[in-house]
């Protein structure tokens, strides 16, 4: 049975704030994010995890990057890797993120305009089984699944993954139509054969869990169709499983959240004119309207 995603459902999953707390009641985001071509990834990404409530939000990125992500955050705790040759992390900064990954990370999250190489096949195969926390994968680290195949995380700890129909059909080794076609049935076996949470973005985007449960969001408009959608959305799912929302319940609301922050941004913006960063006004507008903090 496919169930839809709705205010409620979403709001009473969410966390509160609490008057006496500090950033750790909020978790720890480690995002390994952007690359010397895509520093925006980075960026949307990182304000996407604080924007959501993480309470520490550190990016692990090539130094090219912060340049562009700390006029906008910052907010955020830069990590500097080591670049690869083409300006992408580097695969012998594996030991360095991991060692952070066990200084109170909550949640990782991998593969936002990372790029498609060798070095993040090797970063995803070697942090997300150390990493003692839930991860999010999205963009190139799913890419990188499609040749490596998916990693397990460690025992107790949970996997997301956010595909679009292409990288859901690479991952899958058939065709995006087929994907398109049965969307739902298709989020749903690869969870269940992988033990994950599927995020299958598209027009009413799925989310399907390892145990059977399918969900179908209905908020959202083409006002989302631009790079960069995405990496927002990976950006407020991991800072919910920062801040202790079981897998499924960190996509479910993660996604309503984005897809009902852009209807309200079109409202000012129009669909056509509004731009995946316009959104995050959008978000404070919905909290404030359900009351709280």
């Amino acid at each position: 049975m496919i169930r839809e995603i709705t205010a409620d459902e979403v709001w009473k999953r969410l966390p509160e704030r609490i008057e006496d707390s500090h950033k750790g009641t909020y978790g720890k985001v480690l995002a390994v994010a952007g690359s010397r071509q895509y520093r925006g990834a980075a960026a949307l990404c990182v304000e996407g995890a604080l924007r959501t409530g993480a309470g520490i939000v550190t990016l692990a990125s090539v130094e090219e990057v912060f340049g562009t992500v700390l006029p906008r955050m910052p907010e955020a705790i830069c990590m500097p890797c080591a670049p690869s040759a083409a300006g992408s992390i580097a695969s012998s900064n594996s030991s360095l993120l991991i060692n952070e990954l066990s200084n109170g990370c909550t949640a990782l999250l991998m593969g936002c305009g990372m790029t498609n190489c060798a070095d993040t096949r090797d970063l995803v195969r070697a942090l997300v089984p150390a990493a003692g926390c839930s991860a999010v994968l999205d963009a190139d680290a799913l890419n990188a699944c499609a040749v490596s195949g998916l990693p397990e995380t460690a025992e107790g700890y949970g996997l997301v993954i956010t595909p679009h129909p292409g990288e859901m059909a690479r991952l899958t080794g058939t065709s995006i139509s087929d994907i398109k076609k049965e969307a739902a049935a298709a989020a749903s076996d690869f969870s269940r054969r992988n033990r994950c949470v599927t995020v299958l973005k598209q027009h009413r985007t799925i989310v399907a869990s390892p145990d059977g449960h399918v969900w179908i969001n209905t908020t959202g408009n083409s006002g989302l169709a631009r790079g960069g959608s995405g990496d927002i959305l990976a950006g407020m799912t991991a800072s919910l499983l920062a801040q202790g929302l079981e897998p499924e319940d960190a996509a479910v609301c993660a996604v309503w959240l984005h897809g009902r922050a852009s209807e309200v941004c079109s409202e000012q913006n129009s669909e056509t004119a509004m731009l995946p960063h316009d959104i995050f006004g959008a978000l404070g507008s919905l909290y404030r309207g359900s009351g709280r903090r």
